[in-house]
């Protein structure tokens, strides 16, 4: 009996996806239909054609998780600490000379090997 209900709701789902699908590309056709109609109009109209899309998608198996997930990535944004203006500009000319010092390093090396090969090759 689980097995049926399952079919059913994966059968379901594939149909809901499907309407979603079809809502965007409606909305993308007939934007470009209606393209001397006014830019407004026309926004409006995508807009409400994808957020009635995104709310038939969401009531699938798989829009849920991924609302569950943004959910739990909202949640998880709020804990983040950021650094003060001080420390990102202190980071930012640590990254600033840290790239530079190697930069140096590797003109150097480019300078040294390129002799190394004219010395060789008699150039």
């Amino acid at each position: 009996m689980t097995t049926n209900t399952e079919n059913q709701s994966n059968s379901l789902d594939l149909v809901k996806w499907g309407i979603a699908v079809l809502l965007i590309a409606a909305a993308v056709i007939g934007n470009q239909y209606f393209g001397e109609a006014s830019v407004v109009a026309r926004a409006a109209a995508v807009i409400v054609t994808f957020a009635i899309a995104a709310f038939i998608a969401a009531q699938t198996v798989k829009g849920k998780e991924a609302l569950t997930f943004a959910k739990e990535a909202h949640i998880e944004v709020r804990k983040v600490v950021w650094p003060t203006r001080q420390e990102a500009r202190n980071t930012t000319l640590i990254v600033l000379a840290a790239t530079g010092v190697v930069a140096l390093i590797l003109w150097g090396l480019d300078a040294v090997l390129l002799r190394i090969v004219n010395f060789i090759t008699g150039v």
